[in-house]
């Protein structure tokens, strides 16, 4: 099972999901999230989120996305972004104590996991960690893409975190409701388009 074609398949599968997943809006979401909120629940349900969806691409290739149509998704993203947008635009300046710091770990946990698996659900990453487990060995796939994903949001999460040291929490509140509102409207735009 661990044959040099087995890495070479991983390490294929690494490349080609970081580089199409570099700032892409899981990072940016991880990122946004680090911002406000304690590190491991964002870096632990991003990941959850990016096993169960690459298991889901390697055990039903592309047709996963068939399930829910293309605008239903779409509509539901951008309905989740806009909350979370809403709600970073309305902190007030008074929370700059920390208290967003201090939430409970599970329901960041479980934020970042519902983002990130309904964000990237039939999203370019899945389809091509299918299309890749048609063609090659799906488990050495998988692992190349899972970590590949994992990398990438931890990444997300520690340039988040970088950025509360130099912005008070007033300003990163701000960006971070705009950044959602952003990607709300990028859904929107693309569940209308769908029609």
């Amino acid at each position: 099972m661990l044959t040099p074609e087995f890495f070479s398949i991983s390490i294929s599968s690494f490349i080609l999901i970081s580089l199409a997943e570099i700032g892409d809006k899981s990072q940016l979401v991880c990122m946004t999230l680090a911002v406000r909120h304690r590190h491991w629940p964002v870096i632990l349900g991003a990941s959850l989120a990016f096993i169960i969806l690459n298991t889901l691409a390697v055990l039903f290739g592309a047709s996963i996305s068939n399930w829910i149509p293309e605008q239903l998704m779409a509509a539901i993203v951008a309905v989740l972004f806009a909350a979370f947008g809403i709600h970073s635009l309305q902190s007030k300046e008074e929370e700059n104590s920390g208290e967003d710091l201090k939430k409970t770990g599970s329901s960041i946990f479980f934020t970042t996991f519902l983002l990130i698996l309904v964000a990237e659900f039939g999203d370019k990453t899945q389809i091509a960690v299918a299309g890749l487990a048609t063609s090659m060995s799906p488990i050495a796939v998988w692992i190349g893409a899972t970590v590949a994903l994992i990398m990438i949001s931890a990444l997300g999460v520690w340039a988040g975190r970088t950025i509360l040291q130099r912005l008070p929490l007033f300003w990163l509140h701000r960006i971070s409701g705009i950044v959602f509102l952003l990607f709300a409207g990028l859904a929107t735009w693309k569940a209308l388009n769908l029609s």
